[in-house]
């Protein structure tokens, strides 16, 4: 390197220092051994090479290389559960994990994709010099998944194997496999833009086309081509792997049979069932349904899929009313407190009926259902233009939903799946959930995508292109913020509201309430507005609830009430 011998023919200790530290680079983790080797590069430029620097350079390169030692010493013994169908193929998965760069692996729910694929990524020597990311769409799955993989691995939740969900990271630089939402990943890009911090990333649920997958499977298309080292493992039990696959360069498919355990399917259409009454519903249906089901002999949980919270808590409140003999009724939608969503994943000896929102549809594994009730609909996220709002409005499932839900009652035996809408019905639907990407505002993909100089929206290696209209919308939105100017280009302004981890819309209100003096009320209420609604109430208690939330309402404003809450 930098280093010159002495008269002696010896070469002085400090000017060593140089060689040293590149030996204990290779050692290093990625994203260390890139930050120092730039360091050490601009060192050994340097007219006067200043040794007491490179000195503190080689102690950190020892504890980088520190890490990487524990990291192999960890314990996590790599198992693969013999009983799914997984372990059939990991031999393949392995050797085809090594040889490319990028890896699909479908399956019918209940193959193990998403529990046994970290396991089979630390055994074939990943997760040392770059963690393990796997992310999930949703933070209930993401933190009960990182739970079972700890478990299953003998090692320690929150050492080993950690979980980044918002406003809470339980993990430590010793960690492997980080289970996390995709929109943690997205945001950690900003500070990222290479992804060092990892080795692999296994991208789960690939089929749920959400607008963060969209944009961080055309990222991770654009990012393999520049780091030779990265792995990455796209899964999902319904995508379409010709489409994912060509748009990886051919990457290799493996599919994995899920357990073949048969699931009758029983069909009772509303309009069938409801006779003359006008207004019975698909919760009248739901609850008819159950009846049905506990009258039968047999014995078996049963899991209710309905779209709304507020279906979920008038199910409930209808089918404790049935006062069954030694049975639970429990919910399940994203915004449950942690406590109560647990109760569904440790049974006890009662049996239970899981009235669940989509939540329940893909990685989260409830044990003993053998029932399963499937009202067809969910709640979909799509964009207005002309109130430029962002509804959620009821609609019915695609095909590969239906086959979800039903796969849920087939994990450990036979099961049923009662369908509350018809075959003829089923076969009319599409056949995948139509991308968000076709159906949101890309006002926030095409910020991140400028302040990332990742260039033009249209030529964004997107598996599904958006549709002009929806780009111009993005590209109108922040011009009217002042995000971006008259050629498209990002404002100072912009660049700040690209920095927020919030919607445009959101970091623009700052920004402005920063101007105007009121940044620590304005804050409050971004805050809140940007998360479901922070009010809770408690599923035996929701009168008292109410009663307490109304000392806090303003009459004239919501935000107002947000921000009575938090003083």
């Amino acid at each position: 390197m930098c280093g010159k011998t002495t008269e002696s023919g010896k070469t002085a200790p400090d000017k060593r220092l140089p060689d040293e530290i590149q030996k204990l680079l290779a050692r290093c983790t990625l994203k260390d051994r890139r930050e120092m080797e730039r360091q050490l590069k601009k060192l050994c430029r340097a007219r006067r090479p200043d040794y007491g620097r490179m000195r503190r350079l080689k102690e950190r390169a020892k504890d980088s290389a520190a890490l990487v030692e524990k990291r192999l010493r960890s314990g996590t013994a790599a198992s693969i559960d013999s009983q799914l169908p997984i372990a059939t193929r990991k031999k393949e998965i392995l050797e085809t994990l090594r040889n490319h760069p990028v890896v699909i692996v479908t399956g019918e729910t209940g193959s193990g994709k998403t529990t046994q694929l970290p396991k089979i990524c630390l055994e074939a020597g990943r997760g040392l010099y770059g963690r393990i990311a796997c992310t999930q769409p949703r933070r209930v799955a993401a933190l009960s998944v990182s739970r079972r993989i700890a478990e299953e691995l003998g090692a320690t939740w929150g050492r080993e194997v950690g979980c980044k969900i918002r406003f809470t990271d339980e993990t430590v630089p010793e960690t492997r496999v980080k289970m996390m939402t995709d929109g943690m990943l997205l945001a950690e890009i900003q500070n990222d833009p290479e992804l060092y911090e990892y080795d692999t990333i296994i991208i789960d649920e690939a089929h749920e086309r959400s607008l963060n997958i969209d944009f961080l499977l055309g990222y991770l298309r654009l990012l393999i081509r520049r780091r030779k080292d990265l792995k990455v493992v796209i899964t999902s039990a319904t995508i379409d792997t010709a489409a994912f696959s060509n748009a990886f360069d051919h990457a290799p498919v493996i599919e994995v049979s899920g357990r073949v355990y048969p699931v009758e399917i029983r069909y009772l259409p509303l309009e069938e069932t409801r006779g003359d009454a006008e207004d019975y519903t698909y919760v009248d249906g739901t609850v008819d349904a159950v009846d049905r089901i506990m009258e039968e002999p047999g014995r078996g949980d049963i899991l209710v899929f309905l779209p709304t919270e507020k279906d979920i808590h008038e199910t409930r409140r209808r089918l404790d009313g049935r006062s069954y003999r030694h049975t639970d009724v429990l919910p399940l939608f994203g915004r449950l407190t942690s406590a109560d969503q647990q109760r569904v994943f440790q049974p006890r000896n009662n049996r239970r009926i899981v009235v669940a929102t989509n939540v329940a549809e893909t990685s989260l594994t409830i044990p003993r259902i053998k029932y399963v009730v499937d009202t067809g609909l969910a709640r979909i996220s799509r964009y207005a233009t002309r109130t430029r709002t962002q509804r959620l409005p009821v609609e019915v499932i695609a095909q590969s939903s239906a086959r979800q839900r039903a796969g849920r009652c087939g994990r450990v035996s036979g099961g049923v799946c009662l369908r509350l809408y018809s075959e003829s019905d089923l076969r009319n639907r599409p056949e995948f959930t139509t991308p968000e990407l076709q159906r949101a505002n890309l006002a926030e993909v095409i910020l991140r995508m400028l302040a990332l100089k990742l260039g033009d929206v249209h030529a964004f290696p997107f598996l599904d292109r958006p549709t002009p209209q929806v780009i111009r919308d993005g590209f109108q939105l922040l011009t009217e913020l002042g995000a971006i100017d008259r050629e498209r280009r990002l404002t100072g302004q912009g660049r700040e509201m690209a920095r927020l981890p919030v919607s445009p819309t959101v970091s623009r209100m700052l920004l402005q309430a920063r101007q105007e003096n009121a940044l620590q009320e304005v804050l409050v209420i971004a805050s809140a507005i940007s998360i479901q609604d922070p009010r809770v109430r408690p599923l035996d208690q929701q009168e008292q609830a109410d009663q307490e939330h109304r000392k806090f309402r303003n009459g004239t404003s919501d935000f107002l009430t947000l921000l009575n809450i938090w003083e």
